[in-house]
């Protein structure tokens, strides 16, 4: 199901459809941006945008249902240690060969199941997305929940985040303040590999 169908105030700026991540190259699978999810998960997800809305926030989605292809893009790309093109800007201080060592990276993804999905908040009445401390796939501490190097009004904005998704159903993943997965998931072992179109 495409998010925008049931959420239509949902900004999407799908990021492995571009250049603009920690590869540097569209991700393989991606041929649109859109954002799709498993029907149970978008209509949480509703859920969510709407005790967000009602606080004055829209969402914004850099990632949802993932193809298997891309996942195995990543797993190449981790096995490239020359290309570290985007690692100023997304994991300055991780080796690149640790990101799956340290849970960054999966070889099996969520996002493949089609319930998770990566996420900010949006102001609503500035149209900027909020102040969280760190980016979108920043791999390192400062993106942790509970990180010591954000700030206390950062803190704030990931926890109205976090308190949205989690009474709508989902959980949060603990080293990414961004991604969040359904509990009940109803496909919990399949592991999607259709493009995003």
């Amino acid at each position: 199901m495409y998010v925008t169908d049931i959420i239509p105030t949902a900004q999407l700026e799908i990021r492995y459809c571009s250049e603009d991540n920690f590869v540097g190259a569209v991700i393989d699978g991606y041929e649109a941006p859109k954002a799709i999810l498993a029907e149970e998960a978008a209509w949480a997800l509703k859920k969510a945008a709407d005790i967000l809305h009602e606080k004055g926030y829209y969402i914004k989605i850099f990632d949802a249902y993932r193809p298997q292809r891309a996942v195995n893009h990543f797993i190449r790309w981790a096995q490239e240690p020359n290309d570290t093109r985007m690692k100023e800007k997304y994991y300055p201080d991780v080796d690149k060969a640790d990101l799956f060592r340290l849970s960054y990276l999966a070889k099996r993804s969520g996002h493949s199941r089609g319930s998770t999905v990566d996420l900010t908040l949006v102001d609503i009445s500035t149209g900027e997305e909020v102040d969280m401390g760190s980016g979108f796939d920043y791999l390192g501490e400062i993106s942790h929940h509970g990180s010591p190097l954000v700030t206390p009004e950062q803190e704030k904005n990931r926890n109205i985040l976090k308190e949205a998704m989690v009474e709508a159903g989902f959980k949060p993943h603990p080293k990414e303040w961004w991604h969040y997965g359904l509990k009940d998931e109803p496909y919990p072992d399949t592991y999607f590999d259709f493009p995003v179109r």
